[in-house]
C-alpha cells in the first residue's frame, strides 16, 4: 500500500498538477494540505473520475486538509484536534482523521508560526501541544496509525539547505524542533529519515531565487508511523520532479510504501 502526503497549495488552482500526479503515480491513500477551498468548492467529481473517494475539511482561501482513497471506504473518525473549537482565538481547518484499509490516518497541516516571536508563533506551539497530546492517545490505542502532512518544522540541520540562515524562523526555532522531537520520541518512526539516515532530502523549495534549481530546499513534510505500522515500512521517497512542473506547488509529494506484513530487516533501511 502506498500512502502519500502533498501540500497542494490550492487544490482548484493546481488541480491539473494534482490529477497528473495521481494518474502517473497512483498512490492508494493521499493526505492533502493547503486545500484553500470552502467545503462546497472541493473538486470531488474530478477526483472521483480517477477512482478516488475523498473527505475534506475546507476553509476559504486558507488552510484546509483532505484524505483521498482508491482502496476502500473512508471512515471518518475526527475533524479537528481536541481544543480546535475557536476558543484559542483561531478557527482553522488543519486536522482530519479517518480509518482506511485497516490504517488510521491523521492528516495535518501544522501552523507556520511566522513571524517569530509573536502571536502566530505562540499559536503554533499551542497547536503542537494539542497534537502531541492527541498523538499519545493514538499510540496508546495500539492501532496501526500514520500521521502525515506538512508539519512546518525542519527537525535537524540536515533538513535545511543552510541552517544558519533559518535561526530566526518559526520553522526552525528551538522550541518547535524540541516539540517535534518530543512527538517522535513517543514512539513514532519518521519514515523518510529512517530510510535516508544521512541524506539531505527535501520536500519544499520556495518559488523565489531559483530555490528548486539550486536545490535550496527544506524537509517539512513528514510521515510518522506508529509502532504497529513501522515494521511494515518498505520504502519512503519524495516525488521531487513534480516540483519542476509548470504551475506546481512549492511542495513535492512524499510517500511511503507498506507491506501487508513486517518488512524484512534488509529492506527497512537504506544506507
Amino acid at each position: 500500500m502506498k500512502i502519500a502526503t502533498y501540500n497542494v497549495n490550492g487544490i482548484n488552482g493546481r488541480l491539473p498538477v494534482l490529477l497528473r500526479w495521481l494518474a502517473e503515480e497512483a498512490p492508494d491513500i493521499v493526505c492533502l494540505q493547503e486545500v484553500k477551498a470552502p467545503q462546497d468548492k472541493f473538486p470531488q467529481a474530478a477526483l472521483r473520475d480517477l477512482g478516488y473517494d475523498a473527505i475534506w475539511l475546507g476553509q476559504k482561501s486558507w488552510n484546509g486538509v483532505a484524505i483521498l482513497s482508491r482502496v476502500g471506504e473512508i471512515h471518518e473518525t475526527r475533524r479537528g484536534l481536541p481544543g480546535d473549537d475557536g476558543n484559542d482565538g483561531e478557527d482553522q481547518s488543519r486536522y482530519i482523521e479517518a480509518a482506511v484499509a485497516g490504517v488510521l490516518i491523521g492528516a495535518l497541516y501544522l501552523p507556520n508560526g511566522n513571524p517569530h516571536p509573536g502571536p502566530k508563533f505562540d499559536y503554533k506551539l499551542r497547536w503542537f501541544e494539542r497534537l502531541i497530546d492527541h498523538a499519545a492517545g493514538l499510540l496508546a490505542s495500539g492501532l496501526p496509525v500514520i500521521l502525515a502532512g506538512d508539519f512546518n518544522v525542519m527537525p535537524t540541520d540536515l533538513d535545511v539547505y543552510k541552517p544558519e540562515r533559518w535561526t530566526d524562523d518559526a520553522l526552525f526555532a528551538p522550541e518547535v524542533r524540541a516539540a517535534y522531537a518530543r512527538l517522535v520520541d513517543q514512539g513514532w518512526t519518521d519514515a523518510l529519515r529512517h530510510l535516508h539516515r544521512d541524506e539531505r532530502i527535501y520536500t519544499f523549495w520556495d518559488y523565489f531565487r531559483n530555490a528548486y534549481g539550486r536545490d535550496a530546499g527544506l524537509r517539512i513534510d513528514h510521515l510518522l508511523l506508529s509502532p504497529a505500522l513501522a515494521p511494515r515500512l518498505i520504502d519512503a521517497q519524495v516525488d521531487r520532479h513534480v516540483r519542476g512542473w509548470e504551475k506546481t506547488s512549492d511542495h513535492a509529494p512524499v510517500w511511503v510504501t507498506l507491506g501487508d506484513e513486517a518488512a524484512p530487516a534488509a529492506r527497512k533501511r537504506r544506507a
